[in-house]
Parts: C-alpha cells; sequence; structure tokens
C-alpha cells in the first residue's frame, strides 16, 4: 500500500492547493513535497533488495477486459522513486525566491506531474503504464506554455506533438501485445507487463513492436535524431519546468528500455539493438560538440544532458549486467546533476537577466558558496572520481566496450568533451573581468544554499560509497539478464 500513497498523496496534495490563493501554495507545496520525501525514503530503507516487486497493490480497473490497477516497487524502479521523492521538494524550494503569477496553478501542476512520474515508474500493468506516461505530459505542457519564454508556445507546441506522436505507436504495441495474450478465467486478456514478458511473438512481429515502444521511448528521453525538441524546450520552459524535464521525465524513457523493450521483444533487440548504439553514440559525440559551441548556458547544459541520455540507452542495449547497472545508476545520478547545473543557471539568470556567457564573468569575487557548490555539481557531471557520475559513466562505458570495442572508444568522447563544455562554461561564467551584469552579484540566500546541500551529499555519497544503491539494484538486473538471455534463447 506504501506504493499507492506514493501515487496519491501528491495528486491529493495538488488539489487542496488548487484552493489556496497567494504565496502561501508554495508554503504548502514544499510541506506535500517533504512528505512524499519522507514516503520515498521510507520505501528506499524498507527495500530487500531482491528481484520481487513490494509494496504493492491490485485493483480491477476494468475487470471484463482484464486491465488492472497495479503498481508496486523492485529493483529497477526503486531509485527512480527515490529520485522523484528527492528532487521535486528541491525543485519546489528553488522557487522560494521567485514569483509566479497564478502559484496555486504552478505548483499544483508540479505536484500533479510527480504522481504521475511515481505511477510510470511501479506501473506493472501495460495500459496504467500508458495512462501515467501519458499524463506526466499535461503538467508540463502547461508548466512550459504558461510561465515560458516569448516564443514558448511554437515551442511547447513542437514538444506536445512529438510526444504524443511517439505515443501512439506505443498504444499500439500495446494493443497488439493485450490480444496476444491467452484467455485467463473468463477474462478475455491480461495487460499485466509480467504476461506480455510470456510471449512468444514472431522475430517480424518482435521487429516492428520493438520500433513502436522505441520510438516513443527515443522522443522522451531524446536519442539522436529524435532530440531536435529538447533544446528550445529547455531553454523557453521555467527553470522548474525544465528541471522536472531534464531531473526526471526523460528517465521513463529509459526505464521503458529496461522495463518493456528488453525482455518483451529480445529479438527485435538483437536484430536492432547496435543500431540503436550507434544511433546513441553519433547523439554522445554531436551534443558533447554543439555544447561546446553554445553561448547560452540552459542551452548548453541542454546539449550536454542530451549527451549523457546517449550514454544511458547505449548501455541499456550494450545487454551487460555493467552497462544495465550503469544505466539505473547514472539515471540517479544525472538527475542529481543537472538539477543542480540549471540551478545554478537560475541563479545567475535572476542577478544578472541573461544566460549568454560572453555578458558574465567575474562572479567568483564575491560569491565562495556559489563557486563551490558550482564546481561540485559541474564535476559531478564531468564524472570526476569519487563524485556520482563516475560509477555510473564507468559501468555504462565498460558495457559498450563490453559489446564493441570501437563503440565503446568512440562513447569514450563524452568524458572528454563534456569537461570541455562545462569547464569551458564554469571559466566563462565565474573567472575573468566583471561585467556591467555581475558587478553587484549577490552570493547565495539561505533557501539557493538548502537546495545545494543535499545535492551535494549525494554528489559525494554516490561518489565514494556507490555499494548502498548497486545493492539494491543488482539483484532485479541479474535477474532480468537472465531472463533475457533465456528468453532469447527459447525463442531461436
Amino acid at each position: 500500500m506504501l506504493t499507492l500513497g506514493l501515487i496519491l498523496f501528491p495528486a491529493i496534495a495538488a488539489t487542496l492547493i488548487l484552493l489556496i490563493k497567494g504565496e502561501r501554495a508554495k508554503q504548502v507545496a514544499l510541506a506535500a513535497a517533504l512528505v512524499e520525501l519522507a514516503l520515498a525514503l521510507s520505501a528506499f530503507v524498507q527495500f530487500k533488495p531482491d528481484a520481487t516487486s513490494q509494496f504493492g497493490f491490485d485493483y480491477a480497473w476494468i475487470g471484463a477486459l482484464g486491465i488492472r490497477f497495479s503498481a508496486g516497487i523492485d529493483g529497477i524502479s526503486v531509485l527512480l522513486v527515490l529520485l522523484t521523492g528527492l528532487l521535486v521538494p528541491l525543485i519546489v524550494l528553488s522557487t522560494f525566491n521567485r514569483q509566479y503569477e497564478r502559484p496555486s496553478t504552478f505548483y499544483a501542476l508540479m505536484l500533479f506531474m510527480q504522481a504521475a512520474l511515481i505511477g510510470v515508474f511501479t506501473a506493472r500493468d501495460g495500459f496504467l503504464f500508458y495512462l501515467f506516461f501519458e499524463a506526466a505530459l499535461i503538467p508540463i505542457y502547461f508548466l512550459a506554455a504558461m510561465w515560458g519564454g516569448a516564443n514558448r508556445i511554437p515551442v511547447t507546441f513542437k514538444f506536445f506533438v512529438y510526444t504524443i506522436f511517439g505515443s501512439l505507436f506505443m498504444l499500439v504495441a500495446l494493443v497488439y501485445l493485450y490480444y496476444q495474450t491467452p484467455p485467463v478465467a473468463g477474462i478475455a486478456h491480461s495487460s499485466a507487463i509480467v504476461d506480455f514478458y510470456k510471449l512468444k511473438l514472431t522475430p517480424n512481429a518482435q521487429n516492428w513492436v520493438f520500433w513502436a515502444f522505441f520510438i516513443a521511448f527515443a522522443i522522451k528521453m531524446p536519442v539522436f535524431p529524435f532530440h531536435t525538441w529538447q533544446p528550445d524546450t529547455y531553454v523557453e520552459s521555467p527553470t522548474p519546468a525544465t528541471m522536472l524535464l531534464a531531473g526526471i521525465m526523460l528517465k521513463m524513457g529509459v526505464y521503458g528500455l529496461i522495463r518493456f523493450i528488453l525482455p518483451i521483444v529480445p529479438l527485435g533487440v538483437e536484430a536492432w539493438g547496435q543500431t540503436v548504439i550507434i544511433l546513441s553514440v553519433i547523439g554522445i559525440v554531436y551534443g558533447s560538440i554543439i555544447a561546446i559551441r553554445q553561448r547560452d548556458m540552459k542551452r548548453l547544459i541542454a546539449y550536454s544532458s542530451f549527451s549523457h541520455v546517449g550514454l544511458m540507452a547505449a548501455g541499456v542495449f550494450s545487454q551487460t549486467e555493467t552497462g544495465m547497472q550503469g544505466a539505473l545508476i547514472q539515471m540517479l545520478a544525472h538527475g542529481i546533476n543537472v538539477v543542480g547545473m540549471f540551478f545554478v543557471a537560475d541563479i545567475i539568470f535572476s542577478r544578472t537577466n541573461t544566460n549568454q556567457l560572453d555578458q558574465l564573468g567575474g562572479i567568483t569575487r564575491a560569491t565562495p558558496k556559489l563557486t563551490v557548490y558550482f564546481m561540485i555539481m559541474l564535476l559531478g557531471s564531468v564524472a570526476l572520481p569519487l563524485t556520482n557520475g563516475f560509477i555510473g559513466e564507468f559501468l555504462l562505458l565498460h558495457g559498450v566496450f563490453t559489446y564493441n570495442h570501437y563503440l565503446g572508444l568512440a562513447a569514450g568522447f563524452t568524458i572528454i568533451f563534456g569537461a570541455v563544455c562545462m569547464l569551458r562554461m564554469f571559466q566563462k561564467s565565474m573567472f575573468g573581468p566583471t561585467s556591467s551584469r555581475t558587478a553587484t552579484f549577490a552570493d547565495l540566500t539561505m533557501s539557493e544554499s538548502l537546495v545545494f546541500v543535499p545535492l551535494v551529499i549525494m554528489v559525494f555519497w554516490m561518489g565514494i560509497y556507490p555499494k548502498t544503491f548497486m545493492d539494491i539494484t543488482e539483484p532485479a538486473v541479474v535477474n532480468l539478464m537472465k531472463y533475457i538471455g533465456t528468453t532469447a534463447v527459447s525463442m531461436k
């Protein structure tokens, strides 16, 4: 029942926040998000590291059709539940020095999105997964369209069309899989994800189901060449919405690869996995090079994030335990780092009214706290040893290198290019002569520092002692890889 509480509580809190007038909405939203964090931490602490689904519930939804309202937390989803619970209160807290019109609607949308994200990461029914997958899109669309920048309308419309278009492919695949399941106890078919795993689809069927799912998930992540919506959406969205998009929402795509594609269509993965890895590696190199050339901080971070996601996708399709473990660990690490980096960009913009690197400089002279936090988040992003980014990237690169040495070497450029673009951003914004915009730059406020403290703790905790997190995911990863290998052999 803990999972049910994780899904329902933020939705109920969001509904109540809609009734609150004025700035008090942000305090109530923060309190609700902290309660949700306590629930997520409870699930993390109580979770028993094995391959089973825990804290679940199962109710009839459309009983006559075998569609159920069923969810639970396993080793594949537990870190993502923790990530969602951790980041949302920090994102809410990051807005305490900002003023937004219609604050009750703004914060209610954030909590509605949190409920949908938890639903995605815990759903055990295919159609329930699809429901939450689409429900997560609605709040972020309105957050971007109502509080975004000058070009928000065409940009958010492009984002909406991209994601809806991709999701339609997934819906067709889910309906097809549903009709392939055998009738049970007088019920027509089953939409349980575990029943999809039992299907013995023909190679041709697996090929098209593979692409139907992959297009939906590739757009959400995004993977090259499905990424063109991402940079503009990240830049035009208000920073809290950008944090939700980059920190949590894109993980839905990587999670979908692991939860659906690998175990359901192993022959499709065998046929097309190398193609996806090549596309991912192209995205890694392309995204990093484009990031180096950017002058806008938010756009630079957006392309850097796109590059990191390509490495996650490549690691998943390497079909190795290290690649899979790396993807799960890196999803948590990337969410922490990218939220910290976008918050830095938001702080700088709020004080200078620009994100253009050539208009910044000299900030570090009066900002010791911002300088330290900025550098720590940057070092995590570039995967310095003993930071959270290192262990995930090391495992991912090991997985890709094991799959194919040449692709592994090409993917390794993400470390070099990532360091170049991030250090260039730090140098351009923090060092050099002070500009007219940065001459009176003030250091962090108390609420801004409070956002960074948990992020910095996670950067070093994951980097110094990753065993805390890897031990929780390992049994589920080992079980999944054994299942995929056995299933692929039995289908040939």
